[in-house]
């Protein structure tokens, strides 16, 4: 058994293991455990196979379970947002969590982290621990100012919802209650499924959640039906009968304009809901779902597809949102079928809504691909044929196998050419794209906090901000640092302090991607430099207190202070070893004040050195100079301390071994005091030390007879795997050493450097990049088929053809192991007018000038944030900003922003009224056959109020038909010049009553904008 009571590290090891491979299971509880803490569990217990050298040290110990790195500042149940699995923390399950807390404790005042396990997905079931909770807010009906936040798993009922309200607001057992789930301030749904979870519900966070009490005499508040009451319960829709599939505001109110309805936000789908109203203001597409014309082309037997439910749920949404009837909708048969067929959309964590886009123009293609059985295409390379021939095989090719709406409107073709590096095969291909993502043409940079501890011993550490390539080297930060603060960058050793312990030492090849944002780095000053002297070794130095009851207390760790490099000589006596290491702690090291405390604590280390004096690596030998003069030398510290290395090549043999050279570190004021004290023997040091290589102690270092530290050629190699602890009697590091010092730093006046507002980028910048040539990396190699071997390919894509719908994808969020960034760059893209043709190596390509439709943004940072659209109603040609449920109008000055995300651009000779699209054609010949209808009409009142219709549900007819109509019901027995006057008056009658219409419409939708916004 290891000590203080816990399983031997074996044990631990291989029953941690285990448990780690338990599966998942609905209702379980699993734990958060930092990474941290963990990683130095798997050192100390030898966990990975090629991580044992420090197996069993106790210097590695991790001491108690300590999850501080998890939490927000000074809140012991609250986690930090935005952390990731595996990354910040590790999951465990509930009987390695308690195992864990048998063995090593849980920190003071924290509290375990536990988590359920969930269900996610409504049909295809996977499970996840659901590291963050909901949080819903809890009132009365009585009084619902008065909220009380709670949290809960998404896999809590509602009924235990309800027993904690009743707890809460002090409610008797006998009394009756409901449930209402509170949208807007006026607008309630009756959650009255009580063993529905609180996911099945679709409550989101920050949802607002009532209970009402019956009254005494049998009544409701509420009422048995209460007003404004939500006319569809929670639960699951018909995934066939939409017609009250979704949740409408209030069904009284006035109409609003069509397509300018918003979307309720159910928890964390503001992503969902950019997404949708970006496509819904795409006008040929939208066109073709309010005709229905998407009922003859659904394709429920497509293997591919999803049996034509995403078209049909799409559609019921478009049609309630152009329906001119609601100032918003609540789209959860939309989520509910989304989160079916792709269940990373079926929970309510935020998501990207271009991921979103990308699903959702993919799953309406198969559902809506006229194509009923694929042929099987062998594709060809170019093999030296012209581009036109290739590229028209290409796309003949893949409109033999994809037909739908969404191929005519949003698919392109672009050009692929590969040139192998090794035998310059050239291979080209021609693929189509349904969208582009564009790279940001960035200076790929971040900025790093680090501090500088410099050779002097007095120097307090310096706090630095550096700014250094993402994709670079840790020498990167070296010469970064260097300029800054001077110090050679061949003399610095890049650090990772964790713990009061050696986290990591960082070779200066190693990538700087591996630096997280949370780690506290180090960089030390070095008097050598390790690559060309050999004559020297750099020592990672570790401070340890002793206790003398068990060797080491394992209630906490015993380490303490900051952890140092030095260097010294490759031979060296033991007394000078111990001279430099206290000149390097001069700092932290404390004189007495008080002669008579200084006497009484000699006596008393004197007593203690008599019990102690046997330690095992045998240095606790009186004789060095004592720790008052230390600190009583500032000046000649100050010279001293880059002495071991001011002359590499004076180091005889005599000046290491000598007793009476400060070039080697002696720190006493005078030679004679050092002599007299050794051989006095009426001082103890005020630590002794212990070599630890690779995980062991390491006495063979020491010459016994010469007490000469002889270091070979494996000490050259620096690792935070060898060290040397000095150890302290608790008695004397009380007195000495002030740990208030520790933290003590300066701050550089980089620390106040703010980045630089990023320059602007051009769109086409960003098309410019997307077409220039590029090596594959290594991780992404291509086959070449010449060479029969992967190579790393150079890369060129050109655009041969262009949709008449552009959708542009930004990438501004970039991923990596180590770290997560997004790119806040304002990209200027126009508003209109975008000509594309200086792109396209097709020279009869054809029309390409677009103007903008609709822009989905992205506001905030990685992992959060929130989604929002500007989109150009197709009605009125004006901009408006959809945020969830609200709508209101934008200036154009507002489109361009840092926000943008995901743009979409229509080509100019698709608008409505080119005749480009066959709907656009079929319509201009209804609307020709309905003024041919007019003039058979002769009710004036039924024709106006035929124009009106046709005016909503076809977009505005013209004037001059307009006129047409009005006048063709009179009789053909007039007058001629009757007819003219009677056709004047009715027309000057008519616009009289128009511009009265629109002055009410006007005034209508800014009431209903002014509620709108009052309301959300």
């Amino acid at each position: 058994m290891a000590e203080g009571g816990a399983a031997d590290l074996d044990t631990q090891r291989g029953e941690v293991a285990a448990l780690l491979k338990t599966q998942l299971k609905k209702g379980d509880t699993w734990y958060l455990v930092d990474s941290h803490w963990f990683k130095q569990w798997k050192k100390y217990v030898g966990y990975d196979s090629w991580d044992k050298y420090q197996m069993g040290d106790q210097n590695v110990y991790p001491g108690p379970v300590d999850n501080s790195g998890l939490l927000r500042d000074g809140d012991v149940l609250a986690i930090k947002e935005h952390l990731i699995d595996e990354l910040d923390y590790i999951l465990v399950p509930t009987e390695g969590w308690n195992k864990l807390v048998s063995w090593y404790g849980l920190t003071e005042v924290q509290e375990p982290i536990a988590r359920k396990v969930v269900e996610q997905g409504m049909f295809v079931k996977h499970c996840k621990v659901e590291v963050y909770l909901t949080e819903l807010k809890l009132c009365e009906d009585s009084n619902m100012d008065n909220v009380i936040t709670r949290h809960f798993s998404k896999a809590d009922t509602i009924d235990l919802i309800e027993k904690e309200m009743r707890k809460l607001f002090s409610i008797p057992d006998e009394k009756e209650t409901r449930l209402w789930n509170r949208y807007m301030s006026n607008t309630f749904e009756p959650l009255n499924k009580p063993d529905n979870t609180i996911q099945d519900a679709g409550l989101y966070q920050g949802q607002v959640l009532v209970i009402e009490q019956k009254n005494e005499d049998g009544t409701w508040p509420r009422g048995s039906t209460a007003p404004n009451v939500k006319n569809s319960s929670y639960s699951l829709p018909s995934y066939h009968q939409y017609s009250n599939s979704y949740d409408y505001s209030d069904q009284s109110r006035p109409s609003e304009r069509s397509g300018l309805c918003g979307l309720s936000n159910l928890g964390n789908t503001c992503f969902m809901n950019s997404a949708v109203q970006c496509l819904s203001n795409i006008p040929p597409l939208t066109e073709y779902f309010l005709k229905d014309k998407y009922t003859d082309e659904l394709n429920e037997d497509n293997p591919l597809g999803m049996k034509g439910e995403i078209a049909r749920v799409y559609a019921e949404l478009i049609k309630q949102l152009w329906s001119g009837k609601f100032s918003y909708v609540t789209p959860r048969p939309f989520k509910t079928q989304v989160g079916r067929f792709a269940p990373q959309f079926s929970g309510y964590q935020q998501q990207d809504s271009h991921e979103l886009l990308a699903f959702l123009l993919d799953g309406l293609h198969e559902d809506l691909n006229r194509i009923r059985k694929k042929p099987y295409i062998q594709l060809k390379d170019a093999n030296g044929r012209p581009d036109k021939v290739v590229a028209e095989e290409a796309w003949e090719n893949h409109i033999k196998r994809n037909d739908s709406i969404i191929v005519d409107i949003f698919h392109g073709l672009f050009k692929s050419t590969l040139v192998c590096p090794v035998c310059s095969k050239v291979s080209v291909t021609f693929d189509p794209f349904c969208y582009l993502t564009l790279p940001l043409p960035m200076k790929k940079e971040r900025t790093l906090e680090v501090y500088l501890v410099r050779l002097a011993p007095l120097a307090k550490p310096m706090q630095y901000k550096l700014t250094v390539p993402k994709v670079g080297y840790i020498s990167d930060l070296c010469t970064s640092l260097s300029t800054l603060s001077g110090v050679p960058a061949d003399k610095m050793i890049v650090t990772d302090i964790y713990n009061h312990r050696f986290h990591r030492i960082f070779a200066t090849n190693e990538n700087l991607s591996s630096i997280m944002e949370r780690d506290d780095i180090y960089v030390f000053e070095v008097a050598v430099n390790r690559v060309e002297d050999t004559e020297h070794v750099v020592i990672p130095v570790h401070l340890r207190e002793k206790y003398k009851q068990s060797g080491y207390n394992h209630t906490s760790t015993p380490l303490f202070g900051q952890p140092f490099l030095i260097a010294v000589p490759r031979t060296i006596s033991e007394d000078k070893l111990y001279n430099m290491l206290l000149l390097r702690l001069c700092r932290f090291v404390r004189s007495s004040v008080d002669e008579d405390e200084e006497d009484c604590e000699e006596t008393q280390s004197s007593k203690q050195h008599t019990v102690n004096g046997n330690a095992t690596n045998g240095l606790l030998e009186e004789g060095s100079p004592s720790e008052m003069e230390t600190d009583e030398q500032d000046d000649e510290s100050s010279q001293d301390q880059e002495l071991p290395s001011e002359n590499d090549n004076s180091q005889s043999e005599d000046s290491v071994g000598g007793d009476n050279e400060l070039e080697n570190g002696v720190v006493g004021p005078q030679n004679s005091t050092k002599v007299q004290q050794t051989t006095g023997h009426n001082r103890q040091r005020l630590f002794t030390f212990q070599f630890n290589n690779m995980g062991k102690t390491d006495i063979s270092l020491i010459k016994e007879d010469i007490r000469q530290i002889r270091f070979d050629e494996g000490h050259l190699r620096l690792s935070d795997r060898s060290y040397l602890s000095l150890d302290w009697e608790p008695e004397i590091k009380k007195k000495y050493f002030d740990e208030t010092v520790v933290e003590d730093v300066d701050k550089h006046e980089s620390m106040e450097y703010k980045p630089q507002k990023k320059a602007f980028f051009k769109l086409n910048d960003c098309i410019e990049l997307f077409t220039t040539k590029e090596k594959l990396g290594a991780e992404d190699p291509w086959y070449c088929p010449n060479c029969k071997q992967h190579q790393q390919a150079t890369k060129k894509l050109d655009l041969w053809s262009l949709p008449p719908v552009l959708v542009v994808h930004l990438k501004r969020f970039s991923y990596s192991r180590y770290m997560r960034d997004k790119l806040d760059s304002l990209v200027d893209f126009p508003l209109r007018d975008l000509d594309m043709s200086e792109f396209l190596i097709n020279p009869n390509a054809g029309p390409c000038r677009y103007d903008l439709i609709a822009v989905s943004n992205h506001y905030g940072g990685m992992g959060g944030g929130h989604y929002t659209a500007y989109t150009k109603n197709k009605d009125d040609g004006k901009w408006y900003n959809f945020d969830d449920s609200s709508v209101s109008p934008a200036n154009e000055d507002q489109i361009v922003s840092k926000a943008g995300y995901v743009l979409f651009y229509q080509r100019q000779d698709t608008v409505k009224g080119t005749g480009y699209f066959a709907l656009d054609r079929e319509e201009d010949e209804e609307e020709e056959e309905e003024e041919e209808e007019g003039e058979e009409e002769e009710n004036e009142g039924e024709d106006k109020q035929e124009r009106k219709g046709a005016s909503s549900s076809l977009g505005a007819s013209s004037a001059a038909a307009a006129c047409a109509s009005a006048c063709a019901s009179h009789s053909d027995e007039e007058d001629l010049n009757d007819n003219r006057r009677t056709k004047n008056d009715n027309e000057q009658e008519e616009e009289e009553e128009e511009e009265q219409e629109e002055e009410e419409d006007e005034e209508e939708q800014v009431s209903n904008r002014d509620v709108t916004m009052k309301t959300n």
